[in-house]
Parts: structure tokens; C-alpha cells; sequence
């Protein structure tokens, strides 16, 4: 506006300056005149530029408010005309990956904690660790929550897209209270240990856990050497390399505990924290790699034993199935054709039968409520498929080749399970060990490769775990044991991608590569970085590398 103005003023004054008054003559002439004629001319040029220097300021500043009047339209979150975009508004894409980001965080957490309040409870009785214990557990319990609905988020519910970042959103609140919850308590945690002022009781204790497992290496390496000459390879796959990797953890533990008792020898109690700290989650992976081997030799054993039981069985439950199926003929009338028993009484009129009736197949008698609904023809081709299985199944048990336990009542289940009756109670009791024996085999790699497994393999075995807890059919439990045979399988792949988080032979010496593949070690140093310790994301490395 006041450019407009402007325009205007200069315009309008050269036009103020003429007059038509008779020119007057001057008292000198010639050259004076001459001169004065230049002098009018310059003075019209300046009249003429100014104005239009001030029109194009006008158009600038109309150009400048039309920009920014159609800028703030496009960003503006109060109601108005025209489109409304957040100018935060993230992608879906990094709400999903920060989702996944903080399920990985959120369970490290958890387990490293666990771990840690293991030996705080050791030392100091379940008493003394009662608040931390709740603590736990309700982080637990937002964890837990936070995988199921992920899951239902990765099998498609909800389906609509405001919804699924509503259900994101939810997902990183549950793992953040989760992690919240553990922050909380860890300054209250550190006071109980004391670690930085009283540690040789500690230490005492991480030692002497450390002499025990090294003692239970030895004995586990001939049971199972054992087990791979009598089983397949497949049997003992679960557990292949632990020995070796619990190993790896124990010369770890071995070089931190030194560090820590040199350490506390020369008064510097943070060194000495820091590096039993590490020493204690060496040793807690090492016990689970060595459970897990001796959970799988008694679990072998005892599906040996469960196997001509588990035939008996189905064969008795495909038996009961067939005996209440009704003849091919009886269930595959022409339609409107009237059945030739149904016909001789209404011609007969021995009883008074209605034409519906009589069209109608007879019902079939006593098959169970979980077989109802099923067409005829489908169960016949799932006994045939059962039979198919059962036959393969002998066929092998006969044969000279070593096979896999397991396996062979993981697949008699399977077999089963879509004309299960109920009848047979071995059935139920087998489907339950294999469902725990995969789900134990899964969440031990994870838990001892944690460093390593990303978020897909966990929330598969959190999925198999929850169900595991709600399990009542035969159909389910074999639903959990894919799970967690699936939840392993991913944890493998994730492992063998992540490859060697730290370089060179001396890392794999000293145990620190497999102290970071593990999670013992967050990593980002060279010698493996600060210990995992009891807490959420905030204090979980409170136990950095000291100053020098």
C-alpha cells in the first residue's frame, strides 16, 4: 500500500508543474538560453524513473504477501480454508522402525535385569529385593503387552491407517513406561549392591558360580557327543556350538574377574563394579547355554520314550474318527434323490414320514463337537494324510538310520491334530513337549544372541509364550510350536547377518566379541564398551569406562 502510494504521488506531481501562462522573456539571451534547455530535460527523466522504481516495489511486495499468505494456508493447524498438513507429521515408515527399535531395547532390558537381580537376590535374599522383583514385573507386563499388540499390528488388525499409527504410538508408550519402570529403581538397586564400596562379597559370589560352571562344561560335552551319535543331526541342531560359546563366556568371566580383584586391590571400586558386572552376565549366559544343553538331552530321552505311544495313540484316534464317519453312499445322494430306506416306508406307510425327512441324510453319530461342521470328504482326505504320515513315520523307527525324536512327534501331532477327538490323552502330553522344548530352545539364543537378534524373531517368540500360557487344544499347541520354531529360525538369520561386532583375534580371545553378540558388553568401544546393568534405556550403562 504505501508503494502504491508512493506511485501515485510521483506521478501526479510532473503534471502539478505545468502551467499554460505565456512564457516570459529574460533579460538575457543567447547562451543562457541555451543552457537551460539540457536542464528541463534532465529534470523530466528523473520524474519518470522514480515512479516506476516505485511500481515494481509495489509488485515485490504483492509477490512476497502472496507467497506467504499461501504458505501459512498450507501449514496451518487451526481450522480454515484450503488443505491442512502437520508440519511435524512423521512418516509411517519411522513410526514403525522406532516401534520395532524400542521392542528390542525395551526386552534387553528386561533380561539384562533379570539377570542382574539374580544375583542380588543370591546375595541378599528374596526379601531384600521384593521392590525390584515388582518393578520387574510390571515392566514385564508392559513388554509382554506391548508385543501382543504388535503382533495383531503385524497380522494385519486394525486395518485402517489412523488406527495403526494410533497403535504404533500405543506401542512405544508401553515400551517406554517398561523402561521407565527400571530406571526408577536403579539408583535404589545400586545402593543395595553397593558394588562401588563392598564388593568382595560379590565377587566371592561370581567366583564361585564361575568354578561350578566350569565344571559343568566338562560333564555336558560327553552326554553330548552321545546324543549325536544316536540321533540325527537335526536332534541336537537347537544346541549346536554351546558348549563351545559357553566356553568363550567363561574365559571372559575369567579375564573380568581378574580385572575386578586387581582392581578393588588398588582402591579403584568403579573399575572393579564395572568389570564384575561384566563378569556376572559371562557367567549367567553361560549357564544358560549349559541348561539348555541339559534340557535337551532329558527332553530327547523322554520323546524316545513317548514315541510307540504317541503311534498307539493316533492310530487309536484315527480308528475313533473313522468309526463315526458315515458310508460314502449315505452322504453323497444325487440331489432330490430320496433314500431307498426313506422311500419303502412312505410307500409302505408303516410310520408317517414328512418328504423333508426323508430327503435328509441321517446325522452322523457321535462325532465330537471339534469335528462338526467339517464336510465328509474333507475329514477322509485328513485321515488319508494321517495314515500317509503315521506309515512314513514307521517306516523310519524300523529302519537302521538314526532319527530325530522330536521331530517325528512334532510331525505325529501335526498329522493328527486337524481330526483330533480327544480320546487320546497321550497326544495332548506330546504336543505339550514339543511345544516347550522349542519355545525354551528359541528364547535361550535370543536371550544368549541378544546383541545381535532384531524384532521379528521376538515378537514371534513372545507370541509363542503368551499362547503357551492360554493353550487348551491340540490345534493350538502346534500353532506354538511353529511360533517358536519360526521365532528361531529368524533369531539365527538375524545373528549370522550381524556377523562379528567387534574385529580382530584378540576380541575373540578374550570373549569380548561374544560378550557383545550376547548383550553383556552395549558396545561401542573397543574393548566392548560399559556392562549391561539392571535399568531401563537411562541407566542401563550407567557403569562406563572410568576415567584413567
Amino acid at each position: 500500500m504505501v508503494g502504491g502510494v508512493v506511485g501515485a504521488v510521483w506521478l501526479v506531481l510532473p503534471c502539478r508543474t505545468i502551467t499554460n501562462d505565456a512564457p516570459v522573456a529574460g533579460t538575457h539571451a543567447g547562451p543562457v538560453a541555451s543552457a537551460a534547455a539540457p536542464e528541463e530535460e534532465g529534470t523530466s527523466a528523473a520524474d519518470l524513473v522514480l515512479p516506476l522504481v516505485a511500481v515494481g516495489a509495489v509488485g515485490a511486495l504483492a509477490g512476497y504477501g502472496y507467497v506467504r499468505r499461501t504458505r501459512r494456508a498450507r501449514t496451518r493447524t487451526t481450522p480454515g480454508v484450503g488443505p491442512v498438513a502437520p508440519a511435524t507429521a512423521a512418516p509411517p515408515a519411522e513410526h514403525d522402525d522406532l516401534a520395532r527399535a524400542l521392542l528390542v531395547e525395551a526386552d534387553d532390558c528386561v533380561r539384562t535385569s533379570r539377570e542382574e537381580l539374580g544375583f542380588a537376590e543370591a546375595r541378599f535374599g528374596a526379601a531384600a529385593v521384593e521392590t525390584f522383583v515388582r518393578a520387574l514385573r510390571d515392566a514385564e507386563g508392559e513388554l509382554s503387552a506391548a508385543f501382543r499388540i504388535r503382533k495383531q499390528y503385524d497380522d494385519g488388525v486394525p486395518e485402517d491407517e489412523a488406527s495403526r499409527r494410533h497403535v504404533l504410538a500405543g506401542i512405544v508408550g508401553r515400551c517406554e513406561e517398561a523402561g521407565r519402570r527400571l530406571d526408577a529403581e536403579a539408583a535404589a538397586f545400586d545402593q543395595l549392591r553397593a558394588l562401588e564400596r563392598e564388593i568382595g562379597e560379590a565377587l566371592t559370589v561370581a567366583e564361585t558360580r564361575f568354578r561350578e560352571l566350569a565344571g559343568r562344561t566338562a560333564a555336558v560335552e560327553a552326554p553330548l557327543a552321545d546324543l549325536g551319535r544316536r540321533y540325527a543331526p537335526s536332534a541336537t541342531a537347537p544346541v549346536t556350538g554351546y558348549v563351545e560359546q559357553a566356553k568363550d563366556r567363561l574365559v571372559f568371566t575369567t579375564l573380568r574377574l581378574n580385572q575386578a580383584r586387581q582392581a578393588t586391590d588398588l582402591g579403584d571400586h568403579e573399575r572393579a563394579a564395572r568389570h564384575l558386572r561384566a563378569a556376572e552376565g559371562a557367567v549367567d549366559q553361560a549357564a544358560i547355554l549349559l541348561t539348555a544343553v541339559d534340557r535337551l538331552t532329558g527332553e530327547l530321552a523322554t520323546a524316545a520314550s513317548l514315541v510307540p505311544a504317541a503311534l498307539t495313540g493316533a492310530e487309536a484316534e484315527l480308528a475313533g474318527v473313522r468309526g463315526v464317519l458315515p458310508d460314502i453312499g449315505e452322504w453323497e445322494q444325487p440331489a432330490g434323490a430320496v433314500p431307498e430306506a426313506g422311500a419303502d416306508a412312505i410307500a409302505s406307510g408303516s410310520r408317517a414320514v414328512d418328504a423333508d425327512e426323508a430327503l435328509e441324510p441321517a446325522p452322523r453319530p457321535e462325532l465330537p463337537d471339534a469335528l462338526l461342521g467339517i464336510p465328509v470328504g474333507e475329514l477322509r482326505s485328513r485321515c488319508l494324510h494321517a495314515d500317509a504320515v503315521l506309515a512314513v513315520v514307521r517306516q523310519e523307527l524300523t529302519g537302521r538310520q538314526p532319527y530325530d525324536p522330536l521331530d517325528v512327534l512334532r510331525r505325529i501331532v501335526g498329522a493328527l491334530a486337524p481330526v483330533a477327538t480327544g480320546r487320546a490323552g497321550v497326544l495332548p502330553a506330546v504336543a505339550r513337549l514339543t511345544a516347550r522344548s522349542a519355545t525354551a530352545a528359541a528364547d535361550g539364543f535370543v536371550g544368549t544372541h541378544r546383541g545381535g537378534v532384531g524384532a521379528e524373531a521376538r515378537i514371534q517368540l513372545a507370541a509363542a509364550a503368551q499362547e503357551r500360557t492360554e493353550a487348551a487344544t491340540l490345534t493350538q499347541l502346534v500353532h506354538i510350536d511353529a511360533l517358536a520354531r519360526q521365532a528361531h529360525e529368524l533369531a539365527e538369520q538375524d545373528v549370522r547377518v550381524h556377523g562379528n561386532p567387534l574385529a580382530g583375534a584378540a576380541e575373540h580371545e578374550s570373549g569380548a566379541a561374544g560378550a557383545v553378540l550376547g548383550g553383556v558388553l552395549l558396545g561401542g568401544e573397543p574393548d566392548g564398551g560399559a556392562p549391561a546393568s539392571f535399568g531401563g534405556p537411562g541407566t542401563r550403562a550407567r557403569r562406563g569406562a572410568p576415567p584413567v
